[in-house]
């Protein structure tokens, strides 16, 4: 499988694809941000991951499906993900490590895979969830231009059309 490497906005800030090679450096910044990935959603099946079926997933080819890590130079900061729902349709979901917090790394990444999704590959919708107190999350979306469409009980479903 070819690495796909797409740069940002920020320097030094790109989005690799994510592969078996990778998986012992993310299962490390997946322990060192347990506590905010505990906070904000859903990773108890990440967290209980181990290095060896992180490195198992990541080899499995994610079309048509599309994972990307975040790269600060040499280190992995996070992850953005488009989870492929019909032609043209994708759910968006990303998150940073700990210590990456605060820097517009999420912004800049997501804003880059969507425009590289739309213009190489025709994609027309997207679609995030976030859970209710994750403001910070929140604002990326809105800096994305996703507008909220639906208030469900533990997350905000929003949406970005074309």
């Amino acid at each position: 499988m070819a690495e796909r490497v797409l740069t940002t906005a920020i320097e030094r800030l790109e989005l690799r694809t994510l592969a078996a090679q990778h998986a012992a450096v993310y299962f490390d910044l997946v322990q060192r941000s347990r506590e905010l990935l505990m906070q904000f959603g859903n990773y108890e099946v990440l967290l209980g991951s181990s290095r060896v079926e992180i490195e198992a997933a990541f080899a499995i080819p994610a079309a048509p499906h599309v994972r990307m890590g975040l790269w600060c130079g040499d280190d992995l900061a996070g992850r953005v993900d488009l989870t492929h729902a019909k032609p043209g349709t994708f759910v968006l979901g990303y998150w940073l490590g700990a210590e990456y917090q605060k820097r517009g790394f999420a912004t800049a990444a997501c804003r880059e895979l969507i425009a590289h999704e739309r213009a190489a590959h025709g994609a027309t919708d997207y679609w995030a969830g976030v859970t209710h107190r994750n403001e910070r999350s929140i604002a990326v979306l809105e800096r994305l231009g996703f507008a909220r469409v639906e208030r469900l009980e533990n997350h905000t479903r929003f949406h970005l059309p074309a």
